[in-house]
């Protein structure tokens, strides 16, 4: 069991999560961040980092984000992985909160 980066994450990419992580499991594209499940030790430190609440343990993945399980997995096999923390997008506090931002992830 790994933790997930959810749809909440698109368009902000905090990366508070990024710093806290113990065995650099994250990784980058260019609106989203995810995490590598095989990667990922369930510490739990990243998930109270995160300031749009884009982080859940896998059993707690809500059913209409199931997805981004697979999705996590996925893209962190292409993505580049992050090792530090960023600014966020210059329109994170704009789009922290607003539904349905699946259509704006960037591969």
């Amino acid at each position: 069991m790994a933790y997930v980066v959810l749809e909440n994450c698109i368009r902000c990419k905090y990366t508070d999560c990024v710093e806290v992580c113990p065995v650099d499991c994250f990784y980058e594209g260019p609106n989203f961040l995810v995490i590598h499940p095989d990667e990922c030790i369930d510490c739990a430190l990243c998930e109270p980092e995160c300031p749009a609440e884009a982080i859940l343990h896998e059993d707690e993945v809500p059913a209409d984000q199931q997805e981004f399980i697979a999705l996590n997995a996925e893209l962190a096999e292409v993505w580049p992985n992050i090792t530090e923390r960023k600014k966020p997008l210059e329109e994170a506090e704009e789009w922290d909160g607003v539904p349905g931002k699946r259509e704006h992830l960037e591969r």
